[in-house]
């Protein structure tokens, strides 16, 4: 698991279980390193932080730091067999979440999963299916699907205001952080997956990635993926952690309008732009941009809120189990053709 840049005081690890907390949802992070402690940050805030797990030292002190009156644990399973523990938050690398997913599923707890869901298709659908029989919630952590921007994107499309969708692309670019158990494509490339299928309500039925490896054999630092749908439309995401300034932009090319949201710059930007044919001639139309608000709510915020109500409801969340599957499939396609040097893979259409 992950650890903490934090200093490591002396700090006690539970070994007997603490006292029921009420009714509260009592969520149980495990790992508190450089995304967990953001979990933990915002379930403390939201009262409904039990406990934290991490098998380094420098993890539970980050995690006794952030909230010094929670219980901390050093293995696992004693988030597993306590009995005070209604939902776990697994943010661990990507090798481990199956594992962790299978475990804390099996011991009736709900699950909460940092993308990627799983490392294969059928690791992500044993996960599925496992969740649907015991009656668990099954929450993957897509956090840009509750950002207030692409909601708010999302329904401009949905009312049309952009007219029929034609392209979307996305760039998810920076220098570092390079990762040593994951390539680029599987650490970044999810959020965008995630958003572009969200925001046409539908799998590609063609997906072609390409990519390069430089800085270490067999693991990409930057990749291309084509994803071709079965209404015309189309969508590449270039993502790379070997880029000279960070870029985290979607664009959506519609029929009436263009739309950009950036999400370095908090900038969620309307064109009345398009092409019109005159004569027989294409002749763009421009105008200014107008700057559309959002809500400022930080995401992760609002996503951990969705797992703490899907609890309390037992409603699936909007980024629930089916959804991770999805994107997984996409990730799959997407590194099989990565690896047969752009093969284009095929997938087979799906509406949702």
């Amino acid at each position: 698991m992950t650890a903490s840049q934090s200093a490591s005081p002396a700090i006690e690890v539970f070994h007997e279980q603490p006292s029921s907390r009420g009714h509260q949802p009592s969520i149980a992070v495990i790992g508190c390193g450089y995304w967990g402690k953001n979990l933990v940050r915002n379930l403390k805030q939201l009262a409904g932080l039990h406990s934290v797990c991490d098998t380094t030292e420098q993890g539970r002190a980050t995690a006794h730091v952030l909230a010094p009156e929670c219980a901390l644990f050093e293995h696992p399973e004693q988030v597993f067999n306590h009995p005070d523990v209604r939902g776990v938050m697994i943010a661990t690398p990507a090798e481990t979440h199956f594992a962790l997913a299978k475990a804390a599923l099996l011991a009736d707890k709900d699950v909460f999963v940092e993308k990627p869901l799983a490392l294969t298709y059928e690791q992500g659908s044993e996960l599925v299916r496992l969740a649907e029989r015991r009656g668990r919630i099954l929450m993957v952590g897509h956090v840009l699907e509750y950002h207030p921007g692409i909601v708010t994107l999302h329904n401009l499309i949905a009312q049309g205001e952009l007219g029929k969708v034609h392209y979307i692309y996305s760039n998810r670019l920076s220098l570092g952080k390079v990762r040593r158990e994951e390539n680029i494509l599987w650490s970044f490339a999810p959020h965008d997956i995630a958003v572009i299928l969200r925001l046409l309500g539908s799998m590609p039925f063609e997906v072609v990635a390409c990519g390069g490896s430089y800085l270490q054999p067999n693991i990409a630092d930057v990749t291309v993926t084509n994803l071709l749908f079965d209404n015309g439309v189309r969508a590449h995401i270039h993502v790379s952690w070997l880029h000279p300034f960070k870029e985290q932009r979607l664009v959506v090319i519609g029929s009436r309008k263009m739309a950009s949201f950036d999400d370095v710059n908090k900038r969620l930007v309307l064109y009345d732009q398009r092409v019109e044919w005159q004569e027989g001639q294409p002749i763009p139309v421009r105008h200014d941009g107008v700057d559309i608000p959002y809500a400022e709510d930080e995401p992760l915020r609002l996503e951990c809120e969705a797992f703490l109500r899907a609890i309390a409801t037992r409603k699936p969340p909007l980024t629930d189990g089916p959804s991770g599957l999805r994107v997984l499939r996409v990730l799959q396609a997407a590194q099989r053709s990565l690896v047969t040097n752009g093969q284009p893979v095929h997938l087979p259409i799906e509406t949702f």
